[in-house]
């Protein structure tokens, strides 16, 4: 890579450590922060250095995305360029017990693809091209030999252990119990992944989200067929090596959630880092958030524990075409329907009666907990071959036909398919409490689930619509919190947390920098567009492309995005992002986690 000095002048440095901004000059050179500058003295320290006129913009450390599922669009787009044009210049995948660190392409495809929205008829053919490692410490050194955009960091999935190790129809049963060799295998392979530098271990309880493929279609995830006392045997493992849980919590029980905060206890032993999602202002349960809130603060403060909620700091809403979407995996009746994949069948099935009754009655259900608030009132068509729905809600297009909302709804989806699309949102709506969220100290900035839900979701951009909402809140006269501190929660305090070398601006550190215009933090951060996905051909997903807000994004010194336009070498060429390791810990105890 050849040697590049940039120098950024005329902006406001914010560092990451949360502090007020400072007026200087900043010269990058060779991949680092070579020193911060009065202003004037361009001339004389750098008169080679191409120049970014940063004149009324704040520099910041790149943003870290604590929570993606960039693990197959790594193989085919690895500049993955629409979080690096946000400012994005640090990932994390392997999300959500789900990680390609081991085990056979069909397996990885059947537990990823219906779970995070992504075609399996693409990305079973890419994995059986592409999958050549056998091991965690193989599984880096591919992606080191990949032309990064920004740098990558992974947790190992534990369904993707529990598959490998028990194999896959045996990792899928409630009757079937890991053996004791299989337990010492698991932890085996997690204590390689955290010697190989993995950030810790991410699981999943949440029996919502189902296998793809033909063989266990329609079952959960691995993890979730896990009894806590094998979670709290690689707990043990992520404890002594001072690593991460990551964990999605069963919001059917919300008992759940207490389940997580006691394995994080640190009472009479070190507490154990545990990330959950999510921390939202959901519509369906408005009080649960806060009530998260205030265990998170009992048990961190008076209990040792050491959690995190990871949380969006923008209103979570939804795009969906037809019924392919997670919301529908909460009750039975629309796993049902998702289960059957032809089209012709599906709509036999919403048409049959017996059915409907079914789907009904689930609906209407609220024993069980649920992420959707299912207001089809609040549920609003975008797109629809009857040209005159668009623009109504289900529930005024079933007034206008005379009959109930939810046969409206089954009606819309049997007649129109995937080319119904409709709107809504799940939570984050009241402004109020969204300020309150992004203040909460348990509150990790992120959740982005970038990579995956591509027709669903598009929070690329997360951290600028923190930095809108801090802006907007500072210009009305009411601040929510400074400039400073926005920026440290979304670059340092991440970073730092996780134990990988990020989110820092500092001499000698490396330079993954933001220029972000603040004047473009405007109603555009929040406009929505399709645009065609990079190696996945005739699939379009949703993003959200503001510009005018990043001025520049440097990764390892090198400008990646510069006012919208990528550098052709972004995800081409070596030289950009790198993978990340977790920083070395003191750790205690012998090796093994097969004891309780």
């Amino acid at each position: 890579m050849q040697s590049q000095s940039v120098f950024i002048e005329g902006g406001t440095l914010f560092d990451g450590e949360g502090g007020e901004g400072r007026a200087v000059d900043v010269l990058v050179r060779d991949g680092k922060v070579a020193g911060f500058f009065e202003r004037g003295r361009r001339a004389e320290v750098a008169p080679e250095a191409q120049v970014i006129d940063a004149t009324g913009c704040w520099v910041t450390p790149g943003f870290v995305d604590n929570h993606t599922h960039y693990d197959a669009e790594l193989e085919v787009h690895p500049a993955l360029s629409e979080s690096v044009r946000h400012g994005v210049t640090t990932v994390l995948i392997g999300s959500c017990g789900l990680s390609m660190a081991v085990g056979q392409p069909s397996d990885l495809a059947d537990m990823f693809c219906r779970v995070e929205g992504i075609p399996r008829a693409i990305v079973k053919p890419l994995f059986d091209r592409v999958k050549t490692w056998e091991t965690p410490g193989e599984y880096l050194e591919h992606l080191r030999q990949l032309p990064l955009g920004p740098n990558v960091t992974a947790m190992l999935g534990h369904s993707t252990i529990r598959a490998h190790v028990m194999g896959l129809g045996r990792s899928l049963s409630h009757r079937e119990r890991p053996t004791p060799e299989e337990d010492q295998r698991m932890a085996a392979l997690l204590e390689d992944a955290l010697d190989q530098g993995y950030l810790g271990l991410s699981i999943n309880t949440l029996p919502w989200d189902k296998m793809d493929g033909d063989d266990f279609r329609s079952r959960p995830t691995p993890s979730v067929f896990a009894r806590w006392s094998e979670y709290r045997r690689l707990a043990k493992v992520l404890r002594r090596r001072r690593r991460v849980l990551q964990g999605v919590p069963n919001i059917s029980t919300k008992l759940n959630l207490l389940l997580f905060f006691g394995v994080s206890m640190g009472v009479l032993r070190p507490g154990l880092k545990t990330a959950m999602i999510s921390m939202v202002d959901a519509k369906a349960t408005r009080a649960a958030f806060r009530l998260a809130g205030a265990l998170s603060v009992f048990f961190n403060r008076f209990l040792g524990a050491n959690v995190r909620f990871q949380s969006l700091p923008n209103p979570f809403d939804l795009w969906v075409d037809g019924m392919d979407v997670p919301v529908f995996e909460e009750f039975g009746a629309g796993t049902e329907a998702l289960h059957v994949r032809e089209w012709r069948d599906r709509q036999a099935l919403l048409r049959d009666p017996a059915y409907r009754r079914r789907f009904r009655r689930d609906w209407g259900n609220w024993i069980y907990g649920r992420a959707y608030h299912r207001d089809l009132y609040e549920a609003r068509i975008v797109g629809c071959p009857e040209a005159e729905l668009v623009g109504k809600t289900f529930g005024e297009v079933a007034e206008a036909r005379g009959v109930d909302p939810v046969d409206c709804l089954l009606d819309l989806l049997a007649e129109h398919g995937d080319a119904l699309r409709w709107y809504t949102v799940l939570g984050n709506d009241r402004p109020r409490w969204l300020e309150w969220i992004v203040q909460h100290p348990a509150a990790q900035i992120g959740f982005s689930d970038a990579g995956a839900h591509l027709r669903n979701m598009a929070y690329y951009n997360f951290p600028l619509r923190l930095l809108r909402l801090v802006r907007e809140a500072e210009l009305r006269g009411a601040p929510i919190m400074t400039v400073g501190r926005a920026v440290h929660r979304v670059t340092a305090e991440i970073a730092d947390w996780l134990g990988i070398d990020a989110g820092h601006l500092a001499p000698g550190r490396r330079a993954d920098l933001v220029v972000v215009d603040p004047a473009g933090l405007d109603a555009r951060v929040d406009a929505v567009e399709e645009a065609d996905m990079p190696g996945f051909p005739g699939l379009r997903r949703l993003v959200r492309r503001n510009d005018d807000a990043v001025r520049a994004v440097l990764v390892r010194g090198r400008v990646a995005f510069a006012r919208g336009a990528r550098d052709p070498a972004l995800g081409v060429e070596a030289g950009f992002g790198s993978v990340l390791v977790a920083e070395p810990v003191a750790v205690t105890g012998a090796p093994g986690a097969a004891g309780a």
